[in-house]
């Protein structure tokens, strides 16, 4: 297939005009984009999101993450989780540790139940203070009653489940490789 264009004739463009005022297609009446800008506009709409907003505060109050069975995952296996509409080039730079973490926390000796607690806590914290990316250590030891990494399958199944977790994956060797993860979070009131 050639790619050389030839010179189109005004009878063409003219044709081509005509198929489009056939088809109801009608010219642009400005030619500037939208900014984006909030609109002023309804006052119930704003005082609806308001009440999303404090009612998805309530809920981040309480316990978030589930306590049940996790699928169980091996200490050396990569953790690597996003939401669809995350940026191709920011999940890249989270998983090569380009995106300097802010705080961390650090999960060893915890129980169960505290280690969760404590990521809860740590988790709203860092997402009040509008912290970017946290890195958090869940390290791979065994559980005394399990055959898999008990702290490390369950972290993977909370950050899931956490709403201002936009993306998570096991950190660089340097970080604590597959013992740790770097999540990254949705701003409060902003975006990703």
């Amino acid at each position: 297939m050639s790619r050389d264009r030839h010179p189109l004739e005004e009878e063409e463009i003219s044709a081509f005009r005509q198929a489009l005022r056939d088809a109801g297609v009608r010219p642009i009446a400005s030619n500037r984009a939208d900014p984006g800008r909030r609109r002023r506009g309804d006052p119930a709409a704003a005082e609806r999101r308001a009440a999303a907003t404090a009612a998805t505060d309530d809920l981040a109050t309480v316990g978030r993450t589930s306590d049940g069975r996790v699928e169980p995952v091996r200490p050396s296996e990569f953790l690597d989780f996003a939401l669809p509409d995350l940026p191709w080039r920011t999940r890249q730079q989270l998983k090569r540790g380009r995106i300097g973490w802010e705080a961390g926390l650090d999960l060893h000796g915890h129980t169960l139940e505290e280690a969760r607690e404590e990521l809860e806590a740590f988790l709203r914290d860092a997402t009040s203070r509008r912290r970017r990316c946290v890195l958090i250590v869940h390290g791979k030891a065994w559980g005394t009653t399990s055959d898999y990494p008990m702290i490390k399958s369950h972290v993977n199944a909370w950050l899931r489940e956490w709403p201002s977790v936009l993306a998570f994956c096991s950190a660089t060797t340097i970080d604590g490789g597959t013992g740790a993860v770097y999540v990254l979070l949705r701003r409060r009131g902003g975006r990703a």
